[in-house]
């Protein structure tokens, strides 16, 4: 029902901007409801400023970056976590798709722990083409784990990307939002973003 009314909205505006721009934009946003998404990979991980990429526990982190990460624990400061999270679109359709933005809620291990918006221009090939949303995600652990221990905060950050660099304990809520004319319009609802293609 929600990409049956997407699609009406899609005809609608169609009728009211006749401009080849505005038409371009509005099938563009038709392509868009039936585009998949997927959560492709995790970049750059840090905690504390130190690079965890390949780390799946603590008895991995050599003495100097184990010091850095449980100074920052002791520390009265915070526990930053960063990393890139690779949001990967495929499009089915025989029309380009895209997206004007796209405002995004983090859950790691099914806790929510940042949301943030990303408002660069994507555009998606048809005909199976693929295209790769980069977000640079920011989360201080210990504000998100308040009351946690110090050493299952340490581990909640290890071990985030999986074999392959897969983001398998990370869900992504996202809204996609894409301008016809003057009027920015959102996908129905909040698409539920993991490591396998879907489009609900």
């Amino acid at each position: 029902m929600k990409k049956y009314r997407f699609h009406l909205l899609f005809v609608m505006l169609s009728v009211l901007f006749s401009s080849c721009d505005v038409l371009d934009q509005a099938r563009q946003m038709a392509a868009l409801s039936k585009c998949e998404f997927r959560l492709s990979s995790v970049e750059q991980l840090r905690l504390a400023g130190v690079n965890i990429q390949q780390v799946n526990h603590w008895s991995d982190l050599n003495l100097m970056d184990a010091a850095k990460i449980t100074t920052a624990i002791a520390s009265g400061g915070s526990l930053p976590l960063n990393f890139t999270l690779n949001v990967e679109a495929k499009n089915p359709n025989t029309a380009v798709a895209g997206l004007n933005r796209l405002d995004w809620i983090l859950l790691i291990d099914d806790i929510e722990m940042v949301s943030g918006v990303n408002e660069n221009r994507v555009q998606i090939p048809a005909n199976g083409g693929t295209s790769v949303i980069p977000l640079t995600i920011g989360v201080d652990l210990k504000e998100a784990l308040t009351g946690k221990s110090a050493e299952a905060i340490a581990n909640f950050g290890l071990n985030l990307a999986g074999a392959g660099n897969k983001p398998t304990r990370i869900t992504l809520k996202a809204k996609p939002y894409i301008s016809v004319g003057p009027q920015s319009i959102s996908y129905p609802g909040y698409l539920t973003i993991q490591n396998e293609f879907t489009s609900r």
